[in-house]
């Protein structure tokens, strides 16, 4: 059954971004084109324990003049909730291959009242790199009043990051830090 459910959560991924984007335009720009100075990307999906099979992707540029812009999205198959939004702000830690990105929701089927078009929403992830046999790890959404954050800027500005990764699970699919 694990199977099935992984093989339909890539399909559906792959729906969901080729309906809104092409490749190129989620993966963004390349570093030094237009100006890009910064980029994290990344796609694929991860086993939350309480959600279920979650599919992600996400693209966040840092430009010439300090500003960010790009898109996120994540789908929870179990419960049938999307989550879409504009990415607002993003932090990097070369050092640990760890970045937060954060951003305002332009779309979310869920009826928390949390979770609404207009709100703030952010996730933190971990690029472990190419060709090792760990493998990449995401965040579920987090959202106002998690872990006394209120807003994506502050999310990316305090970068908390738990000891042994906790609350990051392991994601088939790429995650890049530029």
């Amino acid at each position: 059954m694990r199977k099935a459910t992984s093989v339909g959560a890539t399909l559906l991924l792959a729906v969901i971004a080729c309906s809104e984007r092409t490749s190129s335009e989620l993966s963004g720009p390349q570093l030094g084109a237009g100006g890009v100075q910064e980029q994290v990307t990344g796609g694929g999906q991860f086993v939350h324990p309480d959600f279920g099979t979650v599919a992600f992707s996400f693209h966040a540029i840092r430009h010439a003049d300090g500003s960010v812009s790009g898109r996120f999205q994540q789908h929870q198959f179990d419960l049938g909730f999307t989550y879409k939004g504009d990415v607002t702000c993003f932090a990097v830690d070369r050092v640990n291959n760890r970045a937060w990105v954060g951003g305002v929701l332009t779309h979310s089927n869920d009826p928390d009242p949390v979770t609404g078009v207009g709100d703030d929403a952010w996730f933190r992830v971990l690029d472990v790199g190419d060709g090792r046999a760990e493998v990449d790890r995401s965040t579920f959404l987090g959202f106002e009043g998690g872990a006394g954050i209120i807003t994506s800027e502050e999310y990316c500005a305090v970068k908390l990051w738990a000891e042994g990764n906790a609350r990051t699970w392991p994601a088939g699919g790429n995650i890049k830090i530029h």
